[in-house]
């Protein structure tokens, strides 16, 4: 059941989603070469904390850090650690997530680590560009499927594929709300749009031309690319408003 927001539950996720902004702005100059993940997991809870919230992915289903940290095929949520230490042309997209006042604000981005070369920046700029085209997409009144579809009509050009086995959703009090939000077209999300609606669009971009993903039998977290080729991710909440769509989490 998708959950339509009212004005007080809105000003709490403009907060929510503000701070989460800051948080994913305040790690940006950390996030360099020799770096570990870990170190940067633990700046952000800190962080976090010195704000009055909480970071949402701490024990969510047993996940157990503060933060994900997905490098270069790791599609998403890698798990932070002291053994991952950023390299020179490496690409890690942050995925934070804070709960302030009992509701959460989530965002993403994906830094490229020193120097790399044009089709790997041409592919992270991308898939920035996809995740605003989508959120271009958005209207009261419109079907939430041409999210997926203006994604997909601009990725496919590249020979580039889109994850489809994790999605955007709505979030609010609770971290995954309904509705799930595709990033490529199916009829599955022919759910009409309405004015105080709140999901996130997320994008997960893999640089190959094969969807296909795994999940380390390891951790059971870490979601990687089939084929080994780079994923990229950007993350935004929004709102729907009269006319369009507020990005809640916008640095």
């Amino acid at each position: 059941m998708i959950k339509i927001k009212n004005s007080v539950e809105i000003g709490k996720m403009r907060k929510a989603g503000k701070l989460a902004a800051k948080l994913l702005n305040y790690i940006e100059p950390f996030v360099k070469e020799n770096v570990t993940t870990l170190y940067l997991n633990d700046l952000c809870e800190d962080y976090t904390k010195k704000h009055g919230a909480i970071s949402a992915p701490l024990n969510y289903n047993g996940f157990p850090k503060s933060i994900c940290t997905s490098i270069n095929n790791v599609v998403c949520h890698g798990i932070p650690s002291n053994k991952d230490i950023l390299k020179n042309g490496d690409i890690v997209n942050i995925d934070v997530t804070v709960i302030l006042d009992g509701f959460h604000g989530d965002t993403s981005r994906t830094f490229i680590i020193g120097n790399a070369n044009d089709q790997i920046k041409n592919f992270v700029k991308r898939t920035e560009k996809a995740m605003y085209r989508g959120i271009e997409a958005v209207k009261p009144g419109k079907y939430l499927y041409e999210v997926g579809k203006t994604i997909e009509k601009y990725i496919n050009k590249f020979g580039y594929s889109i994850v489809r086995d994790y999605c955007g959703h709505g979030i609010g009090r609770e971290f995954h709300e309904d509705p799930h939000v595709f990033h490529h077209f199916t009829l599955d999300n022919k759910i009409r749009l309405r004015k105080g609606m709140i999901f996130t669009i997320e994008p997960m971009i893999n640089m190959g031309n094969s969807f296909q993903v795994k999940t380390s039998q390891k951790d059971g977290w870490t979601v990687t690319t089939a084929d080994g080729s780079l994923s990229s991710q950007f993350e935004h909440t929004i709102l729907i408003l009269d006319n369009g769509a507020e990005i809640l989490t916008k640095a």
